[in-house]
Formats: structure tokens, C-alpha cells, sequence
């Protein structure tokens, strides 16, 4: 049960990141390209590389920092990193097609969700 509270609470505190990151950026470099989301999902993989690697190895800490970082913060502020560092470990592991693979049919795929939910949005509005 206690994962769940540090899950919840590492969603919070990046979900408010996510926002006051996207903000300023915004503000500071303009809307013309997505800096802040760009700037948040590169942050983001920082993050998790290195709290996934730096726990993975330091297992004498409480594994309430698994939940509290990567899954809750990191989840709240860009799943984007969970995908780069699911595409890295395939790569670290010689699974170069499959790593391939998920990149294209992430992009194409989700580009046509982006859409169907466009469409749907805009039919029922």
C-alpha cells in the first residue's frame, strides 16, 4: 500500500514540474517550436536514465525511491523517457529490430491516435 502512496505523491511533484517547467520555457522562448515539452521530455530521460541506473545499483536503498521517481515523477512529468529508456535497454541488449520497431510504430501510431482523437473531439463537440 505504501507504493501507492509514493506514487501518488512522486505524480504530484511531477505533474507540478511538468507545468512550471513548460511555463517558463514557454514564456522565455515562445510557442513557435515546443521548447518546454521538448525541454521536459530531454530533461525527463536525464531523470530516468539516471535514477533507474544509480537505484538499479544502489540496493540497499528503500525501494520506495523506485516508486516515488521513476514511476511516480518521472510518469507525471513525460512518459516520453519511459520510451527512450525502454528503446535504450532493447539496444543495450542486441535487440536492435525490436528497439527499430517500437520507435517507428510509437511515432506512426501515436501520430494516428493523436489524430483519431481529433476526430472524435471534433465530432462530438
Amino acid at each position: 500500500m505504501l507504493k501507492y502512496v509514493y506514487i501518488a505523491i512522486g505524480g504530484a511533484l511531477g505533474s507540478l514540474a511538468r507545468y512550471g517547467v513548460g511555463a517558463v520555457v514557454s514564456d522565455r522562448m515562445g510557442t513557435k517550436f515546443p521548447y518546454g515539452t521538448f525541454i521536459i521530455n530531454i530533461t525527463a530521460c536525464v531523470i530516468i536514465g539516471f535514477s533507474l541506473a544509480y537505484l538499479g545499483r544502489r540496493t540497499e536503498l528503500s525501494a520506495g525511491w523506485r516508486f516515488l521517481i521513476p514511476v511516480g515523477f518521472v510518469g507525471a512529468y513525460s512518459t516520453f523517457s519511459t520510451f527512450e529508456w525502454e528503446t535504450f535497454s532493447k539496444l543495450q541488449a542486441g535487440e536492435f529490430f525490436t528497439s527499430s520497431l517500437y520507435v517507428v510504430l510509437s511515432i506512426v501510431l501515436g501520430l494516428a491516435a493523436v489524430w483519431c482523437g481529433v476526430m472524435l473531439a471534433r465530432a462530438v463537440a
